[in-house]
């Protein structure tokens, strides 16, 4: 099953413009040396836009947030509570909102699926689906109709938002865990290079959580749709950001992808549209070894690892600068003559027409 509206997702591949846009870099690099992986990031960014000049507008971060069922089994009762975390976000006593204020990032909490109430309130947008998730390791942590609701939601929350980037990361006990099922059981990755942590993890903890999500697998057996395993095994926060995920790609919006529940968002989204991946960059707030196994699927790695161990969105607050580094180069550095391609044929001396020089975009 898919959500009633698929977008159309445009692939980011123009020869033409890769073309412009390397030439453009090689002027860079000639007047200031090498620069290494901003130049790369700064192809994606403006094969993504389609523009020679890609402009990068008031960037959202927003943090999905919702509880699962499955956490009863797999965290003592003293455990921190999902709306705790969200709380020392709100009130500023964990550095993510304040990364983000110093960057120019605007942060938003997204109401997935609390257990509990949360108040409407600045920096708040309630779409709460359902109080949590059920246990997957009992029964479908949903129905495919809370999943296509929530991919909708996310969808309408990505089309309502200004600017032209969009961070997406979740928060939720019990979100890495459900975000390794799902994983685990549309690419048929092992459970245990998702859920090990490093060597920090304790084994009697390691053990526990394998055991717990291993009779979760087998409870449910096969599962060919992805989205059904989203359903199955996944969370409100996670197929909300499938949809903000789509609709932010449609829009061909700049995606910073941060954590293993936001990977695993991902990883549904390119089976409905595979061209999403396109416009994803990713981030790392932890050193969870999981997550190298998720980016490794993707063929990709963070753009920066600095060994953190923080709530997942911290990393995008801390690579925005290196992003927004890397559009300036082809946005801001002065160009006495707009550098285009040497050629021998005077057709294309001038951009193609379908380049848009300045990326002047409605959000």
């Amino acid at each position: 099953m898919r959500p009633d509206s698929t977008p159309l997702i445009p692939p980011t591949a123009h020869p033409a413009l890769e073309e412009a846009l390397q030439f453009k870099l090689r002027r860079r690099v000639s007047t200031a040396g090498h620069l290494g992986e901003l130049l790369p990031l700064a192809m994606r960014i403006g094969l993504l836009q389609h523009a020679l000049r890609p402009r990068l507008r008031q960037p959202q971060l927003l943090l999905f947030v919702g509880d699962h069922g499955i956490a009863v089994d797999l965290n003592p009762p003293q455990h921190l509570s999902t709306t705790s975390m969200v709380h020392d976000v709100l009130e500023n006593r964990v550095p993510l909102p304040l990364f983000a204020h110093q960057q120019g990032l605007s942060v938003s909490v997204v109401d997935a699926g609390l257990a509990t109430p949360l108040p409407i309130g600045p920096g708040v947008i309630s779409r709460k689906i359902a109080h949590g998730t059920r246990n997957s390791r009992l029964t479908a942590a949903m129905s495919l109709d809370q999943v296509n609701s929530a991919i909708r939601a996310g969808m309408e929350i990505a089309q309502a938002l200004p600017g032209n980037v969009l961070g997406c990361a979740a928060i939720g006990v019990g979100a890495r865990e459900s975000a390794a099922l799902v994983i685990a059981r549309v690419t048929g990755r092992p459970l245990h290079d998702l859920v090990y942590a490093g060597p920090k993890m304790r084994r009697e903890e390691l053990e526990h959580t394998l055991a717990v999500l291993q009779t979760a697998l087998n409870r449910h057996g096969p599962i060919e749709d992805p989205v059904q395993a989203l359903a199955t095994f996944g969370g409100f926060e996670m197929a909300m950001m499938v949809g903000a995920m789509l609709k932010a790609a449609e829009q061909r919006h700049l995606i910073l992808v941060d954590g293993l529940p936001a990977c695993a968002a991902l990883l549904i989204a390119t089976h409905i549209a595979g061209p999403v991946i396109d416009y994803c960059l990713f981030c790392r707030s932890t050193d969870h070894h999981g997550l190298d196994t998720a980016l490794a699927g993707f063929e990709s790695t963070a753009l920066l690892a600095l060994g953190l161990e923080s709530l997942d969105g911290t990393g995008i607050t801390l690579s925005w600068p290196l992003v927004r580094a890397a559009a300036a180069l082809l946005t801001e550095v002065v160009d006495t003559v707009e550098p285009l391609p040497p050629s021998d044929e005077p057709e294309q001396t001038t951009p193609s027409a379908d380049i848009d020089q300045d990326c002047i975009r409605t959000p």
